[in-house]
């Protein structure tokens, strides 16, 4: 096995003292695909910990909201250990709603009636409800598809609702009864910077071998980039900015991220059959859900319930060939296992990053736990140490 080359920013947050030791075994040609972080990764945390967590499920207790941003998204107020990680983590986003384009007007003003179909306007702004809720869509699209169904059915559980396959009048008025919420911008105005444009960017090749020659496994373009700080598809970035040249001092239409949950996470579930994980705090109330890939078939995930056992920002990645050659892949946003891994008890499991979030829940992985960047980012800021992760 190799050691880890860059440990974490992310464990002096923490205060964990950990090693990094990854080894997959997986077919040279898939080191670029959806499955790729390998059954096979071990970490080794001298910090065991071996707290237990009740199995009990509390799904009645409804979440709160996000707090309402005024111009700043994912800048969080107060000296909590959660806020202050996550601050350092995520990127703050000032925004505008000066000069929105008429599109983005209809979508912040959407709302919805029994009966009513939902088009493209109305689907973003309930994506955005559901996020500001903590209950990930994955990244914003506008389309009313299987992430969001998964989140919209998380929100109700959270909230003692009927579970239902289409939106119904219970779950809008809960989703809506925030009134200060509802008048959070969905889309809005943001001024590229030269941090945003200049960025670091790589034409990520195919093989372990070729990807562990480069300095790091970074963007392979701007929008790509743009397309994860503001939680959405590339290309519907790029279908609200159709005429963008994404060059610095330039003023393009985004999707409003809103602030993540802040609230200590002490217990994680895992389900496989609703490809969800679900995030429990203190009081065992359901506070936050992820879209996310569990396993496959050929590779699947553990059972039973293990413990966190060590958080690391921005992995490196040790891929093991068929012969037992080992490369190192670099850091990075196209890292296998993205910006971050959350090492458990079970050795060479995790929760992880994904460098494809747009196939979150719709590939395979090999056995671990896939999540998109910026969820990853948002549950290692809130993830106890002694968190206990459940598989079902």
């Amino acid at each position: 096995m190799h050691q880890v080359t860059k440990i974490s920013l992310a464990l002096a947050f923490f205060g964990l003292s950990a090693t990094l030791f990854v080894s997959p075994s997986i077919a040279a040609t898939n080191t670029n695909n959806s499955s790729n972080e390998g059954s096979n990764s071990q970490i080794i945390n001298t910090n065991t910990n071996t707290n237990t967590n009740t199995n009990k499920i509390n799904s009645n207790k409804a979440t709160e909201a996000s707090p309402v941003t005024n111009g700043v998204s994912q800048k969080l107020t107060g000296n909590s250990k959660t806020a202050t990680t996550l601050n350092k983590l995520l990127p703050t986003i000032k925004y505008t709603t000066d000069n929105l384009p008429t599109f983005g007007q209809k979508v912040n003003d959407a709302t919805w009636k029994m009966g009513a179909a939902v088009n493209r306007s109305t689907s973003t702004k309930l994506q955005a409800l559901l996020n500001w809720h903590h209950n990930s869509v994955g990244p914003v699209d506008g389309y009313w598809g299987k992430n969001s169904i998964k989140a919209m059915q998380a929100f109700q559980k959270s909230h003692g609702l009927k579970i239902t396959d289409n939106l119904n009048d219970e779950t809008w008025k809960a989703l809506t009864q925030n009134e200060k919420l509802m008048t959070q911008p969905v889309l809005v105005r943001y001024k590229l910077s030269d941090a945003d444009v200049n960025i670091k960017t790589v034409a990520i090749p195919a093989g372990a071998e070729a990807k562990a020659k480069l300095e790091g496994m970074y963007y392979e373009n701007v929008t790509e980039g743009l397309a994860e700080k503001f939680h959405m598809s590339e290309k519907y970035l790029q279908t609200l900015n159709p005429n963008a040249t994404f060059s610095a001092g330039e003023t393009i239409t985004v999707y409003n991220p809103g602030n993540p949950n802040t609230k200590p996470i002490s217990r994680v579930v895992a389900d496989k059959t609703t490809e969800t994980l679900y995030a429990y705090d203190e009081q065992d109330n359901l506070v936050a859900s992820y879209p996310t890939t569990v396993g496959s078939t050929a590779t699947p995930s553990p059972t039973g319930t293990h413990t966190v056992e060590v958080k690391v920002h921005e992995p490196n990645y040790t891929y093991t060939g068929k012969d037992g050659s080992k490369v190192i892949i670099p850091p990075g946003p196209n890292n296998p296992v993205g910006v971050v891994w959350i090492g458990l008890s079970k050795p060479s499991y995790g929760i992880h990053g994904s460098p494809d979030p747009e196939r979150i829940s719709r590939q395979a992985s090999s056995g671990c736990v896939r999540l998109t960047n910026w969820d990853a980012l948002a549950l290692l800021g809130t993830i106890k140490n002694d968190a206990t992760v459940e598989f079902k």
